[in-house]
């Protein structure tokens, strides 16, 4: 983030065959910049000048329920987060589009379940299924099969299933029933897509920006994109949860958890708003121990398919209108599945 002075009278009548390399010199002598490093240390000044003031709130039974929930998630979610990042990395740098398109049958309708399947054996969160999506509709595979994997992938995955049955020791059936409500939710809309979806809905989506860089260079591009994105992500949803859990009455979260429609649609609309990574999604919403199972699979199974900055990158990636039809879609699907697996499993 950058602020720079507003350039002097008379700056816009220069030379214009001067070369661009002195002019961008002189314009960064002229100006002053207020980046990141600098803010840092400004916020460092404000905390030593200001430390008995925030000892003090830091030490009031409140504050000291809200830092144990939000650091027992963060330190719980990081690694598998990491882990989830790195491997996503692996994939969409080193294995190659054309290998998806060899592995899928050619029929859209055996695609799409195979394709949806295809997610669990592909670590990566919902970051990196949109861009991968991308590039599989590029190389020629259909779109359908290529809008299951985008749903399927964040949510089926070895690491998500793995953080799901740590986040929920004492209720492993908690991983089957995202397993079973995430696949059925992404080939229901692959199949639905097929049928119903029309080619001028989806924009074709264009190169990603790391496909002219080297291995290396795209696999560490890769890894600061998606650490910067989720890594925030998973920041503002600990936050979100500690806060839920150590400033809200409990009297509210027992009214919202005690209606079971509300409690789905509440934890479902939170899910979106919050927009935490899958990987760490699982330990965010075990904290939430108001609400009942199958609310909480509502939480685990919308969010890595349908959540603000997933509905950023659809849009950017096949076109907003594509987005403004297949966002709602999902979202109800997610919920109505969630309900029938939890009614089932749970």
């Amino acid at each position: 983030m950058s602020i720079t002075k507003a350039a002097p009278p008379g700056a816009d009548h220069r030379d214009a065959d001067a070369p661009d390399g002195p002019r961008e010199q002189a314009a960064g002598s002229q100006g002053w910049q207020f980046n990141s490093p600098l803010v840092l240390v400004m916020l460092l000044l404000v905390l030593v000048v200001a430390q008995g003031p925030v000892r003090r709130a830091l030490s009031a039974p409140v504050m000291q329920s809200w830092m144990t929930v939000f650091v027992a998630v963060v330190v719980q979610a990081l690694p598998f987060l990491v882990l989830g990042v790195l491997l996503s990395a692996v994939i969409a740098v080193f294995v190659p589009p054309t290998f998806f398109a060899r592995a899928l049958p050619k029929r859209p309708a055996l695609a799409v379940p195979v394709a949806g399947l295809a997610g669990a054996v592909l670590p990566g969160c919902e970051c990196a299924s949109v861009p991968v999506a991308g590039a599989l509709v590029r190389r020629g595979v259909t779109p359908a099969a290529a809008l299951a994997f985008l749903l399927s992938a964040p949510a089926i995955n070895p690491i998500v299933l793995t953080a799901t049955a740590v986040a929920f020791p004492r209720n492993p059936e908690m991983v089957l029933a995202r397993f079973v409500a995430s696949l059925l939710v992404a080939c229901v809309m692959g199949w639905l897509w097929q049928r119903l979806g029309r080619a001028d809905w989806l924009r074709p989506p264009a190169r990603p920006s790391h496909e002219g860089l080297g291995k290396g260079a795209a696999f560490w591009d890769s890894v600061r994109h998606d650490v910067m994105h989720a890594g925030g992500f998973l920041v503002i949803g600990a936050m979100a949860a500690a806060t839920l859990k150590a400033v809200v009455p409990a009297t509210w979260l027992h009214a919202a958890a005690a209606n079971p429609v509300v409690a789905i649609l509440a934890l479902a609309v939170l899910a979106v708003l919050l927009s935490i990574c899958s990987e760490a999604d699982a330990f965010v919403v075990s904290s939430l121990t108001q609400f009942s199972l199958t609310a909480r699979l509502a939480f685990l199974v919308v969010g890595p398919m349908i959540d603000l900055k997933l509905f950023a990158m659809q849009a950017g990636t096949f076109g907003r209108g594509f987005a403004l039809r297949f966002a709602p879609a999902t979202f109800a699907l997610a919920i109505l599945g969630s309900v029938l697996v939890g009614t089932v499993l749970l």
